[in-house]
């Protein structure tokens, strides 16, 4: 297939496109680009011509998009998109002023925690910006980060990847939650014992429904039965909440759970080692200013939790 020589398009036509489809108006878009209506309108019979369509068609007081038009539109806002975002990242990233959309990967209790404090500051500082999360196996972390799917990742890595970075956020550890007047918690606590009997609730993203609780059981040689297992967090405080279930969840979200829900918690009757939260990014994007912004901002919300 023979490809276009871009060398014989001026591709500023392509602005001219954009202000078009935004504004619905040859006055309005030339008013936008700053330039005479007789520039806009020879502007827009150029564009007819190279894409061989009318276009945009006046209906009213519109020019309304073809059919044509709308499927070109896609592709080419995106491009300039991207375009804007290759230029501004050279110049430098202002937050107050940056459109620049930033992909975080993390799970349902780290959103949980740490989106709206974020969101908040993100408001504040750099409201144009757009956060997309984003769920992801740890095997292909690496990958993700540095094809720029993933601009950051959150989460525990006991082993990060090469050529990527790291920095500790918070320490977690896990606490137990049950019904509030659950018969097996006694004066706020509950033996090893019991706690093992008990049908459990477990929050996970991996396919065995299995965890460090188990294995730290088995050293006492006991068992539990995992009756529910769920992958999205924000299922388990209505259910332990109207059930006889118990859970282990990470502490940050238990006490967040018990202002939503009727449940109390206790410290699980194991002794449990905390866990590292970390922020990881790949060395393609240390100098990024964009990412970098990202990464403070991140750590500043994590310093209040």
């Amino acid at each position: 297939m023979k490809s276009i020589n871009l060398g014989t398009i001026d591709l500023n036509l392509l602005v001219t496109f954009e202000a078009l489809f935004e504004e619905r108006s040859v006055t309005a878009a030339a008013r936008r680009l700053y330039l005479g209506q007789p520039a806009m309108s020879a502007a827009l019979g150029r564009l007819r011509s190279l894409f061989e369509d009318e276009l945009f068609i006046r209906i009213g007081a519109k020019m309304e998009p073809t059919s044509k038009c709308k499927a070109l539109a896609p592709g080419i806002l995106a491009a300039l998109q991207q375009i804007r975002q290759t230029i501004e990242f050279n110049r430098g990233f202002n937050p107050v002023s940056s459109q620049r959309s930033f992909a975080i990967g993390n799970s349902d209790s780290v959103s949980y925690i740490l989106m709206p404090k974020l969101w908040e500051i993100c408001q504040q500082t750099a409201p144009g910006i757009n956060l997309r999360l984003m769920g992801f196996e740890k095997d292909n972390v690496k990958e993700m980060l540095e094809q720029g799917v993933l601009d950051v990742a959150l989460g525990v890595f006991p082993n990060p990847p090469q050529q990527t970075s790291i920095e500790p956020l918070f320490q977690e550890r896990f606490i137990g939650i049950v019904r509030q007047g659950h018969p097996a918690l006694i004066d706020g606590s509950m033996s090893r014992e019991t706690f093992a009997s008990l049908p459990h609730a477990l929050f996970t993203m991996r396919r065995d429904a299995t965890g460090e609780i188990d294995k730290l059981l088995a050293r006492y040689h006991l068992q539990r039965r995992v009756a529910l297992t769920i992958s999205h967090a924000l299922a388990i405080p209505e259910i332990v909440s109207k059930s006889d279930l118990v859970a282990a969840i990470p502490s940050r979200l238990a006490k967040s759970f018990i202002s939503l829900c009727p449940l109390q918690i206790f410290e699980v009757p194991l002794e449990i080692e905390p866990w590292t939260v970390s922020l990881l990014w790949s060395k393609l994007v240390d100098k990024d200013l964009a990412n970098f912004w990202l990464r403070q901002t991140i750590k500043i919300v994590c310093q209040a939790i």
